[in-house]
């Protein structure tokens, strides 16, 4: 198939005006994307653990609002069944990828510790076990499913990153080493010319008893 002339330029002109952008948007904060950072947009700029802080919450909400979304369209129990769970089963294997190089970036960051690597790697089980909890357990009413995925599950993520930062500020600050605060000096500006003087030896004074008695 030919392409007219015409059209042919505009695409190749279209593409080098392109192509700088589409460089510069290849990684933004660490993170692949095309015009954004999709993995953990509030660290943006930021380490690889606060990258890994972040994603764990954000990617968990993109898989929460795919099933919510399912099961409004067919019900608790229906949204369970074959193709009805196709795209919450899909957001789940997207975000496992999504989130590999950040979780491995932030363990080797958190090193420092081995209490903040303990912390990134239970983190990061618990992450993938709420995951697969967003469907629905036989039994729950919509109150106790809204209240444990959308409350309970967040509220553990707080409390887990929370400690791991706590742990990773404390081991920074045991490590950073402290500055040494250079004295003041306290001489006066006219110690050095009285010192001058008082190092000349000073002739021996005369006794000062009474004169004696002239012959």
């Amino acid at each position: 198939m030919r392409f007219p002339r015409t059209s042919l330029l505009g695409f190749v002109l279209a593409a080098l005006t392109l192509a700088p952008h589409t460089a510069a948007a290849e990684m933004i904060g660490g993170n692949p994307g095309p015009a954004y950072n999709y993995v953990c947009p509030h660290a943006d700029g930021r380490g690889a653990l606060d990258c890994f802080l972040d994603a764990v919450e954000h990617l968990y909400t993109m898989c929460r609002n795919v099933k919510s979304i399912e099961i409004l369209e067919f019900g608790y129990e229906d949204s369970q069944e074959g193709l009805n769970a196709a795209k919450y089963e899909s957001c789940v294997d997207k975000q496992k990828l999504n989130m590999a190089k950040p979780y491995q970036a932030a363990l080797k960051e958190a090193r420092i510790s081995k209490q903040a690597m303990q912390g990134v790697e239970s983190l990061h089980e618990y992450w993938l076990s709420a995951l697969q909890h967003l469907r629905w357990t036989r039994g729950e009413t919509d109150e106790q499913y809204k209240d444990r995925v959308n409350v309970r599950t967040y509220q553990d993520f707080h409390d887990k990153i929370d400690g791991i930062r706590t742990i990773v500020a404390v081991v920074k600050e045991r490590t950073t080493p402290v500055p040494r605060v250079r004295e003041a000096k306290t001489t006066p500006k006219n110690a050095p010319k009285a010192a001058a003087k008082a190092s000349k030896i000073a002739p021996a004074d005369k006794p000062t008893g009474d004169k004696a008695p002239r012959s």
